[in-house]
């Protein structure tokens, strides 16, 4: 059974227990009230119901919900009225006096052929308002449910984009480290391959989940790092320090840009590298800091920002105010401060 058609088939069943309930309770009161359930009780209902439907069904859609409001208020007021002549003409011809007029005619004390009855105007009125309001409540909710779907469709397909863009800027990064290893003729040009088959594998098979364990995120990290300090001269000055509990759940490949960010970029014209990295969790919050040198000739590449731009977007897409991005660029260095709330 398809989807609209298991909706319908509620829609149904939501409307027929509620015209159930109403008519059960209107027939108790007309019962309790006069000890019998006259034949206008039925015909009443039926024409309530039918100028329900009437406006629920043909006038809204057809005329409110396509903006001809005035089109809409006049027909409506002609099929108000015209269904209020109706009334009054079936309750004038009806050979016994109506419950409703016995009812009211302590109310009305006018002579019979001239009395006008106010209680089936009414109700027809408010079963016009009443089929209105559900109408348009029904359809705002209706486009605000659409809408959603809609803002999810281009939310992720805006972070698949996203995603697609990071693996070959993470990738062209990654091979231009290897191939400095590989122009010195170092030893560590295999580790370098191996360590990049395991960054591969990560991206490509485990990567593609929605969340990933912290743990495997940070081990993907500190591999991606072990592979830049091969092509290092001197990797004193790379320090990283992770604590706190690892066991939440995290978007993967959120937080490398970062750290590719510092590598690329955190070493100076001397060959001098400088880079912290920490991450820390506290209280379902993840803390990364990074900070690095910012060299003369590292400002001036116009190509450094596009992985940071990258991933500013993913974090505005999936964590929409629940986290905080400062990052601080002077011509001697950069420090990039995220906090995340985290999910377990």
């Amino acid at each position: 059974m398809s989807t609209l058609l298991k909706k319908t088939n509620t829609t149904i069943i939501v409307h027929s227990l509620i015209w159930i309930f109403f008519l059960v309770i209107t027939s108790v009161q007309s019962y309790t009230r006069f000890s019998t359930i006259p034949n206008e009780f039925y015909i009443l209902n039926f024409i309530f119901i039918a100028a329900f439907y009437l406006n629920y069904m043909v006038l809204i859609p057809k005329f409110l919900l396509n903006k001809k409001i005035i089109l809409y208020i006049i027909i409506s007021v002609v099929i108000i009225f015209s269904i209020i002549f109706i009334i009054e003409s079936f309750l004038k011809s009806s050979v016994r006096p109506s419950f409703i007029e016995r009812d009211f005619h302590q109310n009305f004390r006018r002579d019979r052929t001239n009395r006008m009855n106010l209680r089936p105007p009414i109700l027809l009125l408010l079963f016009f308002a009443l089929s209105t309001c559900i109408k348009l409540v029904s359809e705002w909710y209706k486009s605000e449910k659409e809408r959603t779907i809609v803002a999810s469709q281009k939310v992720n397909s805006e972070l698949s984009f996203l995603k697609a863009q990071l693996n070959p800027h993470f990738l062209f990064n990654t091979l231009n480290s290897i191939y400095s290893l590989a122009n010195k003729k170092s030893d560590d040009t295999t580790v370098a391959i191996v360590t990049l088959s395991e960054l591969m594998r990560y991206m490509i098979y485990e990567a593609n989940e929605d969340f990933i364990c912290l743990k495997k995120e940070i081990e993907y990290i500190k591999n991606y790092i072990s592979l830049q300090l091969l092509r290092l001269k001197d990797s004193s000055g790379v320090k990283i320090n992770v604590h706190g509990n690892l066991n939440y759940k995290i978007e993967p490949l959120l937080l490398i840009s970062f750290i590719e960010n510092a590598f690329k970029y955190g070493t100076d014209y001397k060959g001098k590298t400088d880079i912290t990295i920490k991450i820390a969790t506290n209280n379902d919050q993840l803390h990364l800091i990074v900070h690095n040198l910012s060299s003369l000739q590292n400002t001036l590449n116009k190509d450094s920002g596009i992985g940071l731009e990258n991933i500013q977007n993913r974090l505005n897409l999936l964590y929409p105010n629940a986290h905080t991005l400062e990052i601080t660029n002077t011509k001697k260095s950069f420090e990039v401060n995220l906090k995340i709330n985290l999910k377990k």
